[in-house]
């Protein structure tokens, strides 16, 4: 599938919008580490709205971040692809995945809270919503 397939919002599933949202969360601090790797593999393999998910797909999602983010409008780009695939009622999924990953590596960096806010903002998610998000995620990715 090309970029440009990839781009088409038609040919985009809402899993695919999903998964584009957490490479992006991981990108956003242009530094991915493995614990947020590991929970978007963790999350695509456990969860099930991804049950029927193609897992060859990530290559070229991942491809189309790093594109999109090398772009000058790139981030509205992503945004405009992720509304055109994604269901409003998936918008705090999305949200809640993106807070695990930001979270796995037990530090939220200032560009990643900003990226999240970013993503609250174009998805609608309600801010009470997104503050109970926020705090399960902190309290799924606390350490002793």
């Amino acid at each position: 599938m090309a970029k440009e397939d990839l781009q088409d919002p038609q040919s985009l599933s809402p899993q695919d919008a999903l998964v584009l949202l957490m490479i992006a969360a991981s990108v956003s601090d242009e530094n991915i580490r493995t614990a947020e790797l590991v929970a978007i593999q963790t999350e695509v393999n456990h969860l099930p709205i991804f049950a029927e998910y193609d897992l060859d797909r990530f290559p070229k999602l991942s491809r189309l971040v790093f594109d999109l983010f090398s772009e000058e409008e790139g981030l509205d780009a992503l945004f405009g692809l992720v509304r055109q695939a994604l269901p409003d009622k998936l918008n705090e999924t999305a949200y809640a995945l993106c807070c695990d990953v930001a979270a796995a590596d037990g530090r939220l960096r200032e560009v990643e809270l900003r990226f999240l806010e970013e993503i609250r903002y174009e998805l609608k998610v309600d801010r009470l919503a997104a503050a109970a998000i926020e705090r399960g995620a902190r309290a799924r990715h606390m350490t002793i």
